[in-house]
């Protein structure tokens, strides 16, 4: 199956309608998936409503089905945003995003990397920000001339002190991965995010709450605010920090940082993998020895299925978090969801969950789901059974986050972590 091992063929429309108008063509006489992608996107009826939308699917035949849900995503994704990549300015809503890319080295077989890089300023005027962006374009090219990779400097949307963690951060860095997965053939398993300054306070905030994004993060000079590393368990984390830079307290809490990390990866080895360096004698400006985290960085690449997930909610809520959701109304700020499965045994345990209703997607990357697989929580078993693969958790998925590596045949409804819902 060729799509499902190339990444370059993963697009995302983040602004395009999952809810397709009204078709003239009623549901009853569309009994297949490719019958209804053959009909025009704007007006395919809803696909919960096609009869074969929740019919059992067998691993083969899921595997077809994800193929052709792929292709037809890539159909609508350039024409809705790619002249935004050939303008470099991306838009959402009345906002917009300029960026800068420069490609470095030769992309292997596998796919480029991709290396995001948030600049400094934050409250102040249009032009400071500017010149920071500016800035930021070439700031580590020395560096880059020994790696492979597309480096990529983004203007902030906002002028405003917490610029690089607002809510619409989220979604417009979402939108910038799949365009450059779909544009320049990057393999969204080794996406990396950096940020200096007020882009390294957006760092602290963006790697933990959009941990199943990133092969690896690295924060250079900034604040972490309110955020947590919790969510940091399965991507590696570099912080770099002046020893001088007393600013708001910049380097206490790196040293704060970098005894939680230390204590988490004692209690989970081989977990929150992280590299912490506090340069002496040096304030905010680092002289670029910052510039390190990038080579380090590039040793990772993102797993995107990990058997052992913490979530923790940010006050920027998320639905999905790798193969975990929870409904949007149900999310709660610092929330935390725990949970393991096992290829061994095809179990998931549930661990703690704060939400009365949590999604937990599977595939066959994950377990053997032609085997029952047993859903518990904390250890007992609310059920043990062989869960269907469908047309509609494959679809729903995609359209979701639009990345194969989050993609799922099952969906499976966990009500009060005591019984599951169909």
């Amino acid at each position: 199956m060729r799509i499902l091992v190339l990444f370059s063929l993963i697009f995302f429309c983040f602004n395009c309608s999952t809810e397709p108008k009204s078709s003239t063509v009623e549901p009853k006489e569309i009994s297949t998936l490719a019958q209804w992608l053959a009909i025009d996107f704007k007006d395919r009826p809803p696909l919960e409503e096609t009869p074969f939308a929740d019919t059992p699917l067998s691993k083969a035949e899921a595997n077809r089905a994800m193929e052709e849900l792929i292709d037809d995503y890539q159909k609508t994704f350039d024409a809705s945003y790619g002249n935004q990549w050939t303008r470099r300015v991306l838009e959402l809503g009345n906002l917009q995003m300029p960026f800068y890319y420069k490609r470095f080295g030769t992309p292997p077989s596998d796919g480029s990397a991709l290396y995001i890089s948030l600049h400094g300023g934050g409250g102040t005027t249009a032009d400071v920000n500017d010149q920071q962006y500016n800035n930021q374009k070439n700031l580590y090219d020395q560096t880059m001339l020994g790696l492979e990779g597309i480096y990529l400097a983004t203007r902030a949307p906002t002028n405003t002190w917490n610029m690089w963690h607002q809510d619409h951060i989220d979604d417009f860095l979402d939108l910038l991965i799949s365009m450059a997965v779909a544009r320049e053939g990057v393999n969204p398993n080794k996406v990396y995010l950096l940020g200096y300054s007020a882009g390294g306070d957006g760092v602290y905030q963006l790697a933990p709450r959009m941990a199943d994004r990133w092969a690896a993060a690295a924060m250079m000079a900034g604040h972490p605010n309110d955020a947590s590393p919790l969510g940091l368990k399965n991507t590696a984390f570099a912080l770099h920090m002046g020893a001088l830079d007393s600013s708001y307290d910049r380097n206490l809490k790196a040293q704060e940082w970098k005894n939680i990390l230390e204590q988490l990866q004692s209690n989970a080895p081989g977990s929150y993998i992280h590299d912490v360096q506090i340069h002496e004698g040096l304030g905010h400006w680092m002289n670029l020895q910052d510039a390190v985290a990038l080579p380090w960085m590039s040793n990772y690449s993102r797993n995107n299925l990990p058997e052992n997930v913490v979530w923790k909610q940010d006050d920027r809520h998320h639905s999905r978090f790798y193969w975990l959701g929870v409904p949007k109304d149900q999310a709660q700020t610092g929330g935390e969801i725990k949970a393991t499965f096992s290829r061994d045994t095809n179990t998931v345990n549930i661990i703690s969950n704060y939400s009365s209703t949590l999604f937990i997607y599977l595939n066959d990357a994950m377990l053997d789901l032609d085997q029952p697989v047993s859903i518990q929580y904390q250890g007992n078993e609310i059920a043990k059974k062989v869960f269907d693969r469908t047309n509609s958790a494959l679809y729903n998925s995609l359209h979701e986050r639009g990345d194969i590596g989050l993609m799922y045949a099952v969906k499976i409804n966990l009500n009060q972590n005591s019984s599951i819902v169909d």
